[in-house]
């Protein structure tokens, strides 16, 4: 995160009802925009959306815990939270 300077940016009158708040201390300003959900940019949400999808088709046709954990290489209890979850 880049440090910019109040005083470079904002209107006096601004700056001076700031520091009635905070004086001389850091505060950090978010971002206007919406925060993107966990993984919707870089596909990952959606790669393990559709590995859930198929392990639970997988167990429904009758796939054993065992099967889908050599195949998926995920352990039993990651498995049942996929399938019972």
């Amino acid at each position: 995160m880049k440090y910019i300077n109040a005083a470079e940016i904002f209107p006096e009158k601004l700056l001076k009802e700031i520091q009635s708040y905070i004086d001389g201390d850091v505060i950090y300003i978010p971002k206007t925009s919406a925060k993107k959900e966990w993984g919707s940019v870089s596909g990952s949400r959606e790669f393990y959306q559709k590995r859930n999808r198929e392990i639970k088709f997988l167990f429904k046709k009758g796939y054993s815990l065992e099967a889908l954990s050599k195949r998926y290489g995920l352990a039993d209890s990651t498995l049942k939270k996929i399938i019972y979850g």
